[in-house]
């Protein structure tokens, strides 16, 4: 009996070197768990034997428990490494468009041929949908959740449908002597320019030019690549015979504290004057894009020549588009200032990077500033980790005791946060396992001896005559 007692001591001494010897081995693998190994005791009895007399029989392990606790972060300098920080899982399918899911807290991901963005076996990683303006998450079962993909296409372009403007005009100077003319830079006071897009991406340059009148009245007039327009967009044609006048696209009215006037004005009045809303900003200005329809008025796209349009009306704001308060115009007694000159248009962009944050959201940006959503990573948590069901390449599978996985947006509930750029290393601690194993191998001499024992005492028993 001595002998098996000795034999189950041995194998639970090996056990707990092989343990200890797979933690020490997995100390650099990324998202790897250290493991546990628990013993118990073996105490055999009928209802006949004795108890206060009975030996135990040995030991036995009752189960290799993996440790989920928080491995310490490494920061990297690729977008796609990502680690969390707190509880939760990265949801991976081997297949595309398996709902066969493995989990793991290993996220050293790359971009496969098709730019999906995977792990080193291949798999896919999994995301939520969402709003590609708003980011938005649309759903967060993991039934609706699909491979995430970077998109490796150009940005569709996007025509400028409002222009932001604000400025200081300043008072102190004299109105021109000269009818207006862009080419003769006497024949106005100030002038400032933005560059609007077509619905082909392509970029066009739309000049104000800004000519005082009389001392609380400037005139304002607009040209797109050299070709002037008058208010409602149209060509304004110079060289007719006869010759047709230039004409401002609106006329500013300022009052006695140089702010805009909000005095009203006949809207059909030539030259066209918009006067102040609530004696804060001049109305906006719209100028008519495509050609209309009565009476018809050729519009801004007949002032292109590459088979673009302009889709929509051109609305120019005269403000930043905040509207905010020291960014309207004025008419101070200082140096003409551009306070604000924005456009929401946009040429063909290049994809010129991927960011993601701690709630998972993926950004693509584009060289032409604009951002996409492109998904959300899908993040699990279980009732009971310690019962998912390791299959290797430091992954796990739900399994009866673990509970089915619980899907949700990462900070949101008990799920944790994503680090981008960084890697979750392996929580094994090595002093620790190291004093282990000195333990254990200590344990197995032990017991060895015991069996050493045991074969010295049968063999004296034998040679007994």
């Amino acid at each position: 009996m001595s002998f098996n007692i000795a034999l189950t001591g041995l194998a639970a001494a090996q056990k707990d070197l092989d343990v200890t010897a797979n933690n020490i081995a997995n100390v650099n693998t990324t998202g790897f768990k250290e493991s546990r190994a628990e013993f118990a005791d073996v105490y055999a009895a009928s209802v006949f034997s004795s108890g206060k007399t009975k030996n135990g029989d040995g030991a036995q392990t009752t189960m290799v428990a993996q440790q989920f606790h928080q491995g310490s972060l490494k920061f990297t300098q690729n977008s796609l490494d990502l680690a969390i920080t707190g509880e939760g899982y990265f949801a991976m399918a081997e297949e595309f468009g398996s709902q066969d899911y493995t989990y793991t807290r290993a996220g050293a991901f790359k971009l496969n041929k098709d730019n999906f963005i995977v792990d080193a076996q291949g798999n896919f990683l999994q995301g939520f949908p969402v709003d590609p303006a708003t980011g938005d998450t649309t759903s967060v079962s993991l039934s609706t959740s699909s491979a995430l993909q970077i998109p490796d296409a150009s940005g569709s372009p996007r025509a400028t449908a409002s222009v932001y403007s604000s400025f200081n005009l300043d008072s102190r100077v004299q109105p021109p002597t000269i009818p207006f003319d862009p080419t003769q830079r006497a024949s106005y006071n100030s002038s400032t320019s933005t560059t609007v897009y077509d619905s082909l991406g392509e970029p066009h340059v739309m000049q104000f030019f800004f000519r005082k009148n009389t001392d609380n009245e400037w005139a304002v007039y607009g040209t797109l690549d050299n070709k002037q327009f008058n208010h409602l967009g149209d060509e304004v044609d110079t060289t007719a015979t006869p010759a047709v006048p230039s004409t401002p696209i609106s006329v500013f009215q300022f009052s006695a504290s140089g702010l805009p006037s909000a005095t009203a004005a006949d809207p059909s009045a030539s030259p066209l004057v918009f006067n102040a809303n609530s004696g804060t900003t001049f109305n906006p200005l719209t100028l008519q894009g495509l050609p209309g329809t009565a009476p018809v008025s050729p519009g801004l796209s007949e002032l292109l020549g590459n088979g673009a349009t302009f889709p929509n009306d051109i609305v120019v704001n005269w403000r930043d588009e905040a509207n905010t308060t020291n960014k309207l115009p004025t008419q101070y007694a200082s140096r003409f200032e551009v306070k604000a000159l924005e456009q929401d248009g946009a040429t063909v962009g290049r994809l010129s990077g991927i960011d993601i944050g701690t709630d998972g959201k993926v950004v693509a940006s584009y060289s032409n500033g604009d951002s996409t959503f492109l998904g959300q990573v899908a993040m699990v948590r279980f009732s009971n980790s310690q019962g998912l069901q390791p299959v290797g390449n430091t992954a796990w599978k739900k399994s009866l005791t673990s509970g089915e996985p619980i899907a949700g947006e990462p900070g949101s509930g008990t799920l944790g946060s994503i680090n981008s750029s960084a890697l979750e290393q392996s929580n094994v601690n090595l002093t620790n396992e190291l004093v282990d194993l000195i333990s254990a191998q200590r344990n197995f001499q032990a017991n060895s001896r015991a069996l050493e024992v045991n074969s010295t005492l049968q063999q004296s028993i034998l040679q007994i005559r």
